[in-house]
Formats: structure tokens, sequence, C-alpha cells
């Protein structure tokens, strides 16, 4: 069996080509996918060549976390249905590449309990419930306290932005330094950081990846406050002691969704209460991979880039 993946032989060499899959044994599905986002956040530093060394990394390699499609072949003691929509967290199901994160493909072998059932009617947006996760799991953290500042109007900000608003929590302040982007919100404010003088947030949250402003935020929050670093940062990470200290700053880290945050999020998109629509701003067929990352990791106009599939199974 064979699918046509997205293939990164290094930095910034990126391909469509075919690849081996491994045969599905039982408890596995076999998924046809339909439409898969690109991160810009994790694939990014994949592509551009700066994400920080892990176990397991390593070229060449299959992209993607965030797939959608159908189940059209189904191991023994599986329960799903042939035709079931679900969403799919990648696999490592290849012979001749590393499954990191492994969902940019036309054909995936995942077991059953990676994946997640969704409302065929979400389409491509269906995609999105990762980085919806992701969201939920930062706001469900230890000790949480809900956004009274999010940094970033990207697709994580404004997922952020809105599942505080959905968990009644008071309307966030959310920065952004690009105009084109503070465009999309619904129900809080978009405004530049310097527009707004307030020192006294008890939560910031930071969805824009940038390591260079710490200490911009430990000077913003109120004694005791906390700084949530929701996005990922190639670069260490610093920040001058003296103001931390008289402030008591509070850092956390939120890491990527749990099996109970996607449980949580699907149930919350399903009840009405968490809309994915407006995300989604550029689809290109699988085929135009090369222009489909480029766009998606250099202009700002796109929050999300979607990957056709259809076709190229």
């Amino acid at each position: 069996m064979q699918t046509n993946a997205v293939i990164l032989q290094g930095p910034q060499q990126l391909d469509l080509g075919a690849l081996d899959l491994i045969a599905p044994a039982a408890g596995d599905l076999v998924i046809e996918i339909a439409s898969s986002g690109i991160s810009t956040g994790t694939e990014k530093l994949f592509w551009d060549g700066t994400m920080p060394p892990f176990p397991g990394m390593g070229y060449p390699l299959v992209p993607g976390y965030e797939s959608v499609g159908e189940v059209v072949e189904a191991g023994a003691g599986t329960t799903l249905r042939l035709g079931a929509r679900v969403f799919v967290p990648g696999a490592n199901c290849f012979d001749g590449a590393r499954g990191l994160f492994g969902g940019a493909a036309s054909l995936l072998v995942t077991p059953e309990s990676r994946v997640t059932p969704v409302d065929p009617a979400l389409g491509a947006e269906g995609a999105l419930l990762a980085l919806a996760a992701t969201a939920r799991h930062a706001l469900a953290g230890f000790d949480h306290t809900l956004p009274e500042l999010i940094v970033g109007h990207g697709t994580l900000g404004r997922l952020l932005a809105r599942l505080t608003l959905a968990a009644g929590g008071q309307p966030p302040v959310v920065w952004e330094i690009d105009p084109a982007r503070r465009d999309g919100a619904a129900g809080y404010d978009v405004i530049a950081p310097e527009d707004d003088a307030r020192r006294d947030y008890r939560s910031i949250y930071d969805a824009s990846g940038r390591a260079d402003m710490l200490d911009s935020l430990i000077g913003r929050i109120a004694r005791g406050g906390e700084v949530v670093l929701a996005g990922f940062y190639a670069a260490p990470l610093q920040f001058a002691f003296p103001p931390a200290f008289m402030k008591e700053a509070r850092l956390r880290v939120a890491a990527e969704w749990t099996a109970d945050d996607m449980a949580a999020t699907r149930a919350l998109i399903d009840a009405g209460a968490l809309s994915l629509g407006g995300l989604v701003t550029h689809t290109l067929p699988a085929d135009q991979a090369g222009a489909a990352y480029g766009t998606a990791f250099t202009d700002p106009a796109c929050l999300k880039m979607i990957l056709d599939w259809k076709g190229t199974a």
C-alpha cells in the first residue's frame, strides 16, 4: 500500500512524493485524508531548520498533525464504521520517512485510539481541532486563570479568545502588531500594543511565539500576575530578574493537548459554544504543497492554510 505525502528532505527541501505504508494491524484504521492543515509554529521550525533537537527528530520526514478524512478500512477489534469522518493528529506509518508528525499524506494507517470522530459538516475546518484543543489545554492548566490579555491574533490567539468567552470569562484584550490581522474579532477588542497603557493584568497568554517579549509582558502584569507561554519558542527564553522579582511574577508553559482536552473541545464545538469559522483563509491542492507551505510561512494574511488531498490518493 502506498500514499502520496509531503516529504521534507531537509530545511526548505519539500516535495510531494510516494511512500510505502506499513501494513495495518488489528486495531488499526486506514484513513483517506481529505484536508490537512499547515502549522505555522512547529512545522515552520522544521521547514526552516530552526527546530531545537529532540528525540526522534530527523529528515526525511512527513510533517503535519492536523488532518481530517474518512475511514476506508478497519482492522479487527475496531468500532468505527467505514465512511466515518475522523480527525487524525498525525501518524507514524511510513517506510522511508519519519512520521513527524505524519499527517500530510493522502492515506494514513493509525490505531483507532488516536482518532477523534467529527461532524462531517465541519469540512476542512475539522483540521483545526488540534489547535483548538491546544488552546483549551492552555486555559485548563493547573491553577489556571482565564486570560485578560492575549498576545497575537493568529489562529491560536483567536481560539484562546473564543474559548475565554465560551468559558464565561470577561472579554480579553488582544494585542496584534499587524494591522491586517486585527480584523475578525467577535466580542473582544484587538489593539496595537503601543495603544495599551494598562500594567495590571492578572494573566497574559502569549500566542505569538516570540522569544523577545518576555520582559515586556512581565512589565504588564499585576503583582503576583502570570504569563502563560502558549506558543512554541525556538530561541532560548530569558528575562531580567529585578522586574520579575518586584512583581513576584509567575510563568507557566502550556504544552500540547491531552485526550481530555480533545473531548472537551469537540463537545464545545458540537454544542455550538465554540466556532471554528473564519480561521481557514487559504486552501491549495496538495500537489501545490511547495507554494502552500511558502504562503503559510511568509504571508501575514494567511491564518491557516489547508492542503486539499482530493484526487491525490
